[in-house]
């Protein structure tokens, strides 16, 4: 009987600290969303020099597709558009600001890969980028005038690869940056460059005989990043249904268009 007492005391127990882990489980889970209303601020991680993405104006304020999407965002949360903290990053810190919690979100021209999803929860997509070739000279309409052209690539990135089944015979030109490679197609020294599209349309919107070419070589969705983990799904469902309600009503594809975004076909 004593035994029979004992193992239901023993089970008592574990009930009890089962059900209290699942309640302090529970708030955990709201905890982060609660917090940014709490604190009556969104911290986001965005690009200051990456038109028209996010960039600087003339008077030094953020512009761009992805500020408007921040402050969307702290709209909808906190009711208020302005309460949003900026933190500017270069592209090897974007996860790391989001995975050591220094900001809340990161909107800074991330493409979801599988490789990140291991480090990060994505957003649904908010827009669709691509590589693209882009040059500056008026003869070159297609991927056809392009055989046996030089084409730039950035140093290690995807897009050698995605160059050379393009277009095998192309003769690649190995660049560190974007800068270099403007002004190799400013000096003609190149026949073309392989990139971003969010990067090659700030070119287009500033450089008046800059042209991509239409047929994009791959496409890349960009998300919005944001801390994996149970505590953080409130968080992540709101943020997916505002994008989702933005589709809806067509304000995220009027700002789109309005920064010359729209997708390559």
């Amino acid at each position: 009987m004593i035994a029979h007492h004992r193992r239901w005391f023993y089970l008592g127990l574990l009930f009890v600290w089962f059900y209290g882990l699942v309640g302090v489980t529970a708030t955990a889970q709201a905890a982060e969303l609660a917090e940014i209303r709490r604190r009556g601020h969104l911290i986001v991680a965005v690009k200051d020099n990456l038109r028209p993405l996010g960039f600087r104006d003339g008077s030094g304020q953020l512009q761009g597709l992805e500020i408007d999407i921040a402050r969307g965002l702290a709209l909808d949360i906190l009711g208020d558009a302005q309460a949003v903290i900026f933190k500017p990053v270069f592209n090897q810190d974007r996860l790391a600001l989001v995975t050591s919690g220094e900001v809340d979100v990161a909107i800074a021209n991330l493409t979801a890969t599988d490789n990140r999803r291991r480090l990060v929860h994505f957003s649904r997509s908010y827009w669709m980028s691509s590589t693209t070739l882009l040059t500056f000279s008026p003869q070159i309409r297609g991927l056809q005038d392009l055989n046996q052209k030089r084409i730039a690539v950035l140093q290690g990135s995807r897009a050698i690869a995605i160059v050379r089944y393009a277009l095998p015979s192309a003769i690649l030109v190995g660049v560190d940056s974007y800068q270099q490679a403007r002004s190799l197609l400013t000096e003609k020294e190149i026949d073309a460059f392989a990139g971003d599209h969010a990067v090659l349309i700030g070119w287009v919107q500033q450089v008046p005989t800059a042209h991509p070419l239409p047929q994009p070589l791959a496409r890349h969705p960009l998300a919005i990043a944001m801390p994996k983990g149970l505590r953080y799904v409130p968080l992540h469902q709101h943020i997916d249904a505002s994008l989702s309600r933005w589709q809806a009503q067509g304000w995220l594809k009027a700002r789109i268009q309005h920064w010359g975004l729209a997708s390559p076909s």
